[in-house]
This record gives structure tokens, sequence and C-alpha cells, in this order.
């Protein structure tokens, strides 16, 4: 793990620690993150593991339902007009810069990410998290 991925997977942990991500413990178990400190972190278990070892259960950014889809364009900032058939959205900006293709993140929009574990630093790409998928998610 190089020192710009041990940064970044301690950043997201960080992040996500206030909503209880599962996290995998390599050769050990599953459980729940419960702090950080150092090279190490804390599981349900109570037992300190070094960092390297450590993935979170993230979901992909393309597992979004339209439902949350909705409520996510929401808290980014924009609001929806859906057309007559329901699968058309026009999009406008509340309050800030961005496009719905590229939208510009604010707070609310990165804690509610955050609350329902969207991997939206790309950590599952690098082989940093895991997908949580299918028989695969914990949530």
């Amino acid at each position: 793990m190089t020192k710009k991925e041990k940064e970044l997977l301690t950043k997201v942990l960080c992040e996500q620690l206030p909503y209880g991500v599962q996290v995998e413990i390599e050769g050990y178990h599953n459980g729940i993150l419960k702090g950080i400190e150092g090279d190490t972190v804390s599981t349900d278990r109570g037992i300190n593991y070094p960092l390297r070892k450590v993935k979170p259960y993230l979901r992909p950014m393309s597992s979004m339902t339209e439902e949350e889809k909705k409520e996510f364009i929401h808290y980014a900032g924009y609001e929806v007009e859906e057309s007559v058939n329901g699968r058309h959205y026009e999009y406008y900006l509340i309050d800030y810069v961005g496009t719905p293709e590229e939208p510009t993140y604010n707070c609310d929009s990165i804690d509610w990410l955050n609350k329902h574990h969207f991997d939206c630093r790309g950590l599952i790409k690098m082989g940093l998290a895991k997908a949580a998928v299918g028989n695969n998610n914990p949530y």
C-alpha cells in the first residue's frame, strides 16, 4: 500500500466511522469499525488490527437506486422536475455550481453518500474496499 493509498483509506474510514461502516479484516473477521489510531483500526470485537489489512464494504455509485438518486440529487443542491413518463429529469441548481453529470458535492451530499456507504472516492476500483453488492452486501 502506497502512502497516498494509505492516506485515502484513512480519510474514507474516518468519514465512514459515524455511520457504522462494515469492514473486512483480512485473515480475521468482518466487523463494524469502531476506531482509528495511527496505523491501526479497532472493530466491535475490541481488537486493533493493522490498517493494511482493512477493507471497508462500500456500495458502488452504480448501485444507487432510482429513489436514492432522487434523494441524493436533492442533497447535492438540485431541484428535480420529472417529465410525464417519470424517467426523464430536469435538474435545476439551487445555489452552487455544477452539473447533473458532474455535480459539485456540498457537505450535505457528502454526508449523505457516507451515510449510505457509497464509494464516491473510487476505493473499490483501487482494490482498497470491498464492493457491497448482492450476497456480499452486509448492509
